[in-house]
């Protein structure tokens, strides 16, 4: 479609529609796809933004949407309409998730597709009445869309958790992930956590991260100058789990982009971080430089690396299905599928095996994933703890976690569940266990 004479409000809607067929019918990694499109439309901050809050939504919801979208149509789509289903998706969440007009929703959309070359433009008056309806039928559909959770997931997803944790609990994570995640943020050891909150218009959670509405983190005050980092609740237990910390050297395997590292340095920890992505290495350098804090950086197989000096502690994040994250990277239910699962699984128990070689008597090893599924986290320290006897678990106590009992396993481990304090924001999921070289 020529980009000439189109309006903001079109060429955003159009950067959408091109973005969400890139994830879901090609695989493109999102954040890739993202970048060349809006990059290649040309759309200002304010219209990426848009096309951003759009897809996140489309993702997070699409199988909700799908099924309200098929309930408004009389007979299904031919194969080939990939451009008026993907429209007619972005149409309705515009109308049903969004504050936007429902004219400029309907209108722009129906002009969209009315440019297509070929048959698809045909469809525009198909696209017209099945967004004029929505329009009118909002309260209604909107109910329908938020009745059954469960459709926004993969069945192999829920089937999983739900086998793991329970019917109920699973419906309830599948709830929790509908919602726009609030933006968490870890400030630096000894910076006072009250003053910051007021100062960022956030609140302290029980373990001290600062919790508040998502905005433009570069213009916040204490961006530039370091004093504090992006990072979700849950992702930011692991690394204080090791106690005092001043002085000692401390392996992150898996390291990028940085946020387990940072706690570390700050914490007066000698870090050695190691991952395999140098682009994402590249990330934490900066993170590391605006932060004012520092720490040897190694483009590395973390199976084999082995570090030139002896070592006291290893934070192992280990490379996972990310399934506890979905609300913040909804398209991963496009990139993942119970294969990868299971070879995750290995490549975590190889690395996890070797971390434990490197481990010295007596030091610690943090085990974590931001992962749900049980292959990648009780399943996988139950195997590993019956193959090494040297390996002993260090139960997590409640203390630890700002007193939320609720995070620790019978076996005091931690799990996140993001349907933990949902009506506060809730959190990604996240396993890590704690272990020790006997």
């Amino acid at each position: 479609m020529s980009k000439e004479n189109l309006s903001s409000g079109l060429k955003a809607r159009e950067a959408a529609v091109r973005t969400l067929m890139a994830v879901t019918l090609k695989n493109r990694p999102f954040d890739a796809a993202l970048d060349d499109i809006c990059g290649s439309a040309s759309l200002n901050a304010r219209d990426r933004a848009f096309v951003l809050n759009l897809l996140m939504l489309c993702l997070r919801r699409h199988g909700s949407l799908m099924a309200v979208l098929n309930s408004l149509l009389q007979s299904a789509l031919p194969r080939n309409a990939t451009w008026t289903e993907a429209a007619l998706l972005t149409g309705l969440a515009q109308i049903l998730l969004m504050r936007t007009a429902d004219y400029a929703a309907v209108n722009e959309t129906v002009t969209l597709i009315k440019n297509l070359p070929g048959k698809e433009s045909g469809f525009s008056g198909l696209v017209n009445a099945v967004l004029r309806r929505a329009s009118r039928e909002q309260e209604t559909l909107i109910a329908k869309l938020n009745a059954r959770p469960a459709l926004d997931l993969p069945k192999w997803i829920f089937d999983s958790w739900a086998a793991a944790y329970g019917k109920k609990t699973a419906t309830e994570i599948a709830t929790s992930l509908q919602t726009t995640p609030p933006l968490d943020i870890s400030l630096k050891p000894g910076v006072n956590a009250e003053e910051w909150a007021k100062k960022l218009g956030a609140e302290v959670t029980p373990t001290g991260t600062l919790r508040r509405e998502v905005g433009d983190v570069t213009a916040f005050e204490g961006y530039d100058a370091g004093v504090w980092w992006v990072q979700d609740f849950a992702a930011a237990i692991p690394a204080t789990l090791f106690g005092d910390l001043a002085g000692k050297r401390v392996l992150d395997l898996c390291a990028a982009p940085g946020g387990k590292t940072m706690q570390l340095a700050a914490r007066g920890a000698h870090v050695t971080s190691v991952d395999r992505s140098k682009v994402r290495l590249n990330r934490l350098s900066e993170n590391l430089a605006r932060t004012g804090l520092t720490a040897q950086l190694f483009a590395a197989d973390a199976s084999r690396f082995a570090p030139d000096t002896p070592i006291d502690h290893i934070l192992l994040d280990a490379p996972c299905s990310a399934t506890g994250t979905l609300r913040r990277n909804p398209d991963v239910i496009w990139t993942k599928s119970p294969d990868d699962v299971a070879k995750l699984a290995a490549l975590q128990g190889r690395i996890l095996d070797h971390a434990f070689t490197l481990l010295p008597v007596g030091g610690m090893l943090v085990y974590c994933v931001c992962s749900l599924e049980p292959s990648e986290g009780i399943e996988q320290i139950t195997s590993f703890l019956a193959h090494t006897p040297k390996a002993k678990r260090v139960g997590i106590q409640p203390q630890e976690v700002g007193g939320l009992n609720q995070l620790i396993t019978p076996n005091g481990d931690l799990l996140c569940l993001p349907s933990i304090i949902a009506d506060k924001g809730g959190m990604d999921g996240f396993f890590a266990v704690r272990i020790t070289k006997l």
